[in-house]
């Protein structure tokens, strides 16, 4: 009976030690790998230190399930299914075509815009040129993104197809031609991956031009540019005072493109 007590108490004291190992060890990583620092220099014109242990972390958002998805935190403005977050620029009911997943433009019934209204964002959209092609330079599959209804990012089958540089697929029409052109054939499935800054105003003058970035079928195409004002043809573009949030705009260029999974990130000032 004595021997079951020593071996038990030897257990015991073993466990207890192995437990007093592992929260000691614990303790160790949390004193070498620290969550922050509160004895760094400040960030130059920031309230943050290096590594600050104080500012805030970024929320957690779930990417799409898989690339070109909607992250969690991002509106759907089509899922392939109803119009029921666009309307006429003219007034009342989108009149495009719903059909397998995508809308189609319905050649002559107007353009359409979003019944929200949208500043800095982070865009995704995908088209559908017509196939077979039909006509040449502006003449085949035009239509276009109009970020806060005014700034276009030319929607055209640029694939051999000759037209002038500051009109091609993901140009900003009249102003910024394309760094390459990554179209694809017509009748394969593009996207544009969008990232804007709203132009700013004050008491009606600009403070700044606002900035696109465009991304076509994952190819870097437009970096940062500065707008010149909003989009107009065959002249120079003169700026005209605006709000901080506006609708976005599909155009109807009386040519059967087809768009889907459209989706947009408010973006908030880090």
């Amino acid at each position: 009976m004595d021997y079951l007590r020593t071996s038990s108490k030897t257990a015991c004291a073993v466990l207890l030690a192995g437990v007093f190992s592992l929260a000691m060890s614990a303790l160790g990583a949390d004193e070498k790998w620290p969550t922050g620092y509160t004895d760094t220099p400040y960030l130059p014109g920031s309230q943050w230190r290096v590594h600050d242990d104080a500012r805030p972390r970024p929320p957690v958002v779930a990417p799409g399930a898989q690339p070109g998805k909607a992250p969690s935190d991002a509106i759907v403005l089509f899922d392939g299914r109803t119009l029921d977050a666009w309307q006429s620029a003219k007034g009342g009911p989108a009149g495009w075509k719903v059909e397998n997943g995508y809308v189609e433009v319905a050649s002559g019934s107007g353009d359409i815009v979003t019944k929200q209204k949208f500043g800095d964002c982070q865009l995704h959209v995908e088209f559908r040129e017509p196939s077979p092609a039909t006509g040449n330079s502006q003449e085949r599959g035009n239509s276009g993104v109009f970020l806060a209804g005014l700034y276009e990012v030319q929607v055209l089958d640029s694939y051999n197809n000759l037209t002038y540089a500051d009109g091609e697929a993901s140009a900003i029409y009249g102003q910024s031609p394309p760094l390459v052109n990554a179209s694809r054939p017509p009748g394969e499935w593009q996207s544009y991956d969008i990232v804007f800054e709203i132009p700013r105003f004050k008491d009606g003058e600009l403070t700044s031009p606002g900035y696109i970035t465009v991304l076509h079928n994952g190819v870097l195409t437009q970096n940062h540019i500065a707008l010149l004002g909003p989009t107009v043809h065959h002249a120079l573009p003169k700026w005209r005072p605006h709000g901080s949030e506006m609708p976005l705009l599909l155009q109807d260029h009386q040519m059967l493109v087809r768009f889907r999974n459209i989706w947009i990130r408010p973006l908030h000032s880090q």
